[in-house]
C-alpha cells in the first residue's frame, strides 16, 4: 500500500436487493484484504463466484459476481476482521509513522466492526438501573423459556407456562394488555391434547382429554378438519362452553352406547351453550334393533343454539333428553340426519325431568333404500321412559325434509308421538318416498298442526291413531296442489238458529230442520240406522231463542262418512255433552266390541252401552278449554250422528254447524225416504184415474203419509190438466191424507189417469 488507510466514520456494513441484471455491487467502507470482506445471499455465505477489489482504499471498493442474482436477492457485504495485534514495537527502536498508522487503522475499523454488532445486540437503557443479566447454567435453563421478573431481572419459566408470561393487546381503541395464556386458551383444540384425525388413529383418550380440559376451564372446544376415529363413547360435560367442529367424528364403538354425549345429566342445567356443525358418523350401519345406539345426545339444555350439520347409520341420530331437569328454550338447526331408524327422538328419562317449548329448523331426513327396508323408520319421535314425563310441549318445526323410503309393509313416518304431547307445530315439511302418514299419534297428543308444504303423495296424506290413543288431537293441512282449496273449512251443516228450525211433528213432538232426534234410551233391540233415529221426539222444551234439551234427548247430524273422517262441531249452547253414534256400511249399529271407534281433540269420548253411543266425558266448557272439539272417526265407520244430548242435566241450545275438511264434501243425510228426519216437509206420490164427475160432484182418495197429523199444512196436486176440478186435502188421521176432487164446473169431466202427489208441511 502505497499510504496508510484512512478509516472514516462508515459502518462496516451494506445490504442491497438484487435487479436481476446487476453484477457489481460497491462497499463504502475500507478493508484490509480481500479475505476481510464476507459476502451473503438471502442470509447464506457465499465464498466463491465473485471477486472482490478495492482492498487497501480509504473509499472502499466492489464486489463482481460472475452471474448476476436474481431479482429480489438480499445482498449483504460486511467487513470481518480478526481481532488481533498486527505489529510489535521494539524497545527504544525506531517507531515508524506509517506502522503507527496501519496499527491504529486496524484497531479503529475492529472497534466499527464491535459497534455494529452491538448496535445489533439487546441492550439495557442508559438511564436503566443495573440489574444481573447473566444467563444461568446450561443445565439450569435447559428446556426453559427465559423471560424477566417484575423487576426487570432475568427469570426461567417452565416452558409449558411461558405463554402465561407473554403479554398481548389487540389492535383497536380501549384493548387492554392480556397474557398470551388467556389469549389462546379462549378456546381450546383438540390437536392440543394429541388428537390426530387421519381416520385411521384411534383418537379417543385425546379427544376425551380435550373434552376434560373445556370441562375444567369452562372453554369452547374446537375440534379442527379431519376424520377423527373413537372406539368408545364421549361426554363432554356441562362445564364446557360448547363444542364447535370442522372436521368429524367416526364411531367404531365395541360396545352399544352413545357416541358422543353432549351436557350434564341428573339435575344439571346446562344453559348458554354453543354446540355447532356436529358431525358423527358410525363407521358400519347398526342393527337399527338396539336403541342404546345413539349418535348424539343432548342432556338438559336451556337457551342454547345447537347446529346438528351430520349424523348418520344410527339406531337413533340425535336425542335431545330432559333428565331430571329438562330440555327447554333452545334452537335446533338440522343438516343431514341420514340412515337413522329414528332421526331425532324427543325423550325424558325421569318423572322430574321436561322437554318443552323447543325450536327445530331444517333438515333432511332420509333413509337409503337398502338401509334395512323391511323395518319401520320414523323421522322424528316423541317418547318417554317408564313413568317419566309425558307432557312434552310447544315443539315447533320449520321446513323439514323427509325422504324415509316407504318399501312394501315397511312404515316410514315422519312423526311418531308416543305421548301426551301437547303443540306439536309442523310448518312447510317436504314428504318423498314416506307412507301417506304424516303423524302416528300412539297416545293423546293434543293441540297437534301438521302443515305439509309437498308430498309425493300430493294431498292424500293423514294423520293415524294408535288403538290406545282416546284423543284425535291432531289437524293436517296439506298445500301441495290443494293450498288455495284448503285455506278454508267446509261447512256441511247449519243450524244457525234452533227455535225457528223447530216444527211440531205431531201433537206433543218436535222435529228440527237438518237434524235427527235422539234418545239416551231406545226401546226394544234397535240395531240399524233408522232404528235410532226420530223424525221428531217429546222432551224438548222451545225458549225464546232454542230449545232446552231434556231427560234422554239428543240433536245431531247425520252425516255419510265413507270418504271423510275428521269433523268439527260448533256449537252454541250451555255447556253441552257431544255424543257420537257410528253404523257401517249397511247401517248396522257399531259397538265398543269393535274398538274405539270416535275421538275428540282435546277431551276423552266414553262408550255409553244404553245410547249405543260414544259420548265426551264431561261438559264441553271454555272454562276447560273443550268446547271446540274435533271428532276422529275409525275407518269402518260409514254413517255417522254427530250431535248434543242431555246426559246428567237440561240445557239450552240454540246454534249448531258442522264442518269438515275442505278437501271432502260429505252428504248430510236427512229428509230421505228411509230417513225421513230432519224435515218438515213431506212429499207423497200415487197413481189415480178418478171417475168421471158430474157438475158439482166429487170423489176423494185416502193416501197413507207416514208422520202426517191434523193441524199439518197440506196441499195436493195433479200430473193432468184440471180445468174446472179443484183438489183439496185434508188430514183426516194421524198418518192419512184425504184429497177430494171436486167439479166446480157446468158440465160433467172425465179427468184421464194420472199422478197425484200430496206435500204436508209441517208447522
Amino acid at each position: 500500500m502505497s499510504e496508510h488507510i484512512v478509516i472514516g466514520d462508515v459502518a462496516p456494513r451494506i445490504q442491497y436487493v438484487a435487479s436481476g441484471s446487476q453484477t457489481v455491487f460497491t462497499y463504502p467502507f475500507p478493508i484490509f484484504k480481500p479475505t476481510d470482506l464476507q459476502v451473503f445471499v438471502d442470509g447464506e455465505r457465499v465464498t466463491d463466484g465473485y471477486a472482490v477489489s478495492g482492498a487497501g482504499r480509504s473509499e472502499g471498493g466492489a464486489v463482481t459476481f460472475t452471474a448476476a442474482p436474481r431479482a429480489g436477492a438480499v445482498i449483504t457485504l460486511r467487513r470481518l476482521l480478526r481481532i488481533e495485534r498486527v505489529s510489535d514495537f521494539q524497545e527504544s527502536g525506531e517507531l515508524r509513522a506509517r506502522v503507527l498508522n496501519d496499527e491504529f487503522d486496524y484497531q479503529t475499523a475492529a472497534l466499527q466492526q464491535l459497534a455494529d454488532d452491538f448496535s445489533r445486540a439487546v441492550q439495557t437503557d442508559p438511564t436503566d438501573i443495573s440489574a444481573p443479566l447473566i444467563l444461568p447454567s446450561r443445565a439450569a435453563r435447559a428446556s426453559r423459556l427465559l423471560g424477566f421478573d417484575s423487576g426487570g431481572s432475568l427469570q426461567l419459566y417452565p416452558f409449558e407456562s411461558g405463554g402465561g408470561q407473554i403479554l398481548f393487546r389487540q389492535d383497536g381503541a380501549g384493548a387492554v394488555l392480556r397474557t398470551a395464556q388467556d389469549k389462546l386458551t379462549e378456546s381450546l383444540s383438540a390437536a392440543d391434547f394429541g388428537a390426530v384425525g387421519d381416520g385411521v388413529v384411534d383418537d379417543t383418550e385425546a379427544l376425551a382429554a380435550a373434552f376434560a380440559a373445556a370441562s375444567a376451564l369452562k372453554r369452547t372446544l374446537f375440534i379442527p378438519s379431519g376424520t377423527f376415529r373413537i372406539t368408545r363413547g364421549l361426554v363432554l360435560s356441562g362445564g364446557a362452553a360448547g363444542l364447535v367442529m370442522q372436521g368429524q367424528i367416526v364411531a367404531d364403538l365395541a360396545e352399544p352406547e352413545p357416541a358422543l354425549t353432549l351436557g350434564d345429566g341428573g339435575s344439571a342445567r346446562n344453559g348458554e351453550k354453543l354446540y355447532w356443525n356436529i358431525r358423527i358418523t358410525r363407521s358400519s350401519l347398526s342393527s337399527w334393533l338396539d336403541e342404546r345406539e345413539v349418535g348424539v345426545v343432548v342432556r338438559n339444555v336451556d337457551a342454547s343454539l345447537i347446529y346438528i350439520a351430520e349424523v348418520s347409520r344410527f339406531t337413533i341420530g340425535v336425542q335431545s333428553l330432559g333428565d331430571r331437569r329438562g330440555v327447554e328454550d333452545t334452537t335446533f338447526i338440522f343438516g343431514r340426519i341420514v340412515d337413522n331408524r329414528i332421526g331425532l327422538d324427543v325423550r325424558c328419562a325421569t318423572a322430574e325431568g321436561w322437554n318443552a317449548s323447543v325450536r327445530y329448523y331444517g333438515g333432511h331426513f332420509a333413509v337409503s333404500s337398502s338401509s334395512w327396508p323391511a323395518l319401520d323408520r320414523f323421522g322424528v319421535r316423541f317418547s318417554t321412559a317408564p313413568g317419566a314425563y309425558r307432557l312434552h310441549n310447544r315443539h315447533v318445526f320449520d321446513a323439514q325434509n323427509f325422504e324415509l323410503r316407504q318399501q312394501g309393509t315397511n312404515r316410514a313416518i315422519p312423526f311418531l308421538v308416543e305421548v301426551d304431547a301437547r303443540a306439536i307445530i309442523a310448518r312447510d315439511i317436504r314428504m318423498e318416498g314416506c307412507s301417506p302418514i304424516v303423524a302416528l299419534h300412539e297416545a293423546n297428543a293434543t293441540d297437534c298442526r301438521y302443515d305439509v308444504a309437498w308430498a309425493s303423495q300430493a294431498y292424500r296424506l293423514d294423520v293415524d291413531y294408535g288403538s290406545g290413543t282416546t284423543r284425535a288431537g291432531a289437524i293436517l293441512r296439506t298445500h301441495h296442489q290443494a293450498a288455495a282449496h284448503v285455506a278454508t273449512t267446509r261447512l256441511i251443516g247449519n243450524v244457525p238458529n234452533l227455535r225457528t228450525a223447530a216444527f211440531r211433528w205431531q201433537a206433543d213432538t218436535l222435529g228440527f230442520d237438518q237434524l235427527a232426534c235422539v234418545s239416551t234410551a231406545v226401546s226394544g233391540t234397535p240395531s240399524t240406522l233408522g232404528d235410532f233415529l226420530f223424525p221428531g221426539l217429546d222432551g224438548y222444551t222451545l225458549t225464546s231463542r232454542g230449545v232446552i234439551l231434556g231427560p234422554s234427548r239428543g240433536l245431531g247430524f247425520v252425516v255419510d262418512t265413507r270418504g271423510c273422517k275428521e269433523f268439527a262441531l260448533a256449537v252454541d249452547a250451555d255447556d253441552p255433552r257431544l255424543f257420537v253414534h257410528c253404523f257401517d256400511a249397511s247401517g248396522q249399529v257399531l259397538t265398543d266390541s269393535a274398538g274405539r271407534l270416535a275421538r275428540a281433540s282435546n277431551q276423552t269420548l266414553e262408550w255409553n252401552p244404553t245410547a249405543r253411543w260414544w259420548q265426551s266425558s264431561a261438559d264441553l266448557a271454555d272454562a276447560t278449554l273443550t268446547r271446540l272439539q274435533a271428532i276422529r272417526l275409525a275407518a269402518e265407520v260409514a254413517t255417522a250422528v254427530i250431535g248434543l244430548a242431555r246426559v246428567d242435566r237440561d240445557y239450552e241450545v240454540r246454534a249448531l254447524r258442522l264442518y269438515c275438511e275442505p278437501r271432502h264434501a260429505p252428504a248430510l243425510l236427512y229428509g230421505l225416504p228411509n230417513l225421513p228426519h230432519g224435515s218438515r216437509e213431506i212429499v207423497v206420490e200415487t197413481s189415480w184415474d178418478p171417475p168421471s164427475l158430474a157438475p158439482g160432484a166429487t170423489t176423494q182418495l185416502n193416501i197413507p203419509v207416514p208422520g202426517a197429523f191434523p193441524g199439518d199444512f197440506v196441499q195436493a196436486s195433479f200430473s193432468v190438466s184440471t180445468t174446472g176440478v179443484v183438489f183439496l186435502a185434508t188430514v183426516g188421521a194421524g198418518g192419512v191424507v184425504t184429497v177430494i176432487a171436486w167439479n166446480r164446473s157446468t158440465i160433467a169431466i172425465d179427468l184421464a189417469g194420472g199422478t197425484l202427489r200430496v206435500r204436508v208441511v209441517k208447522a
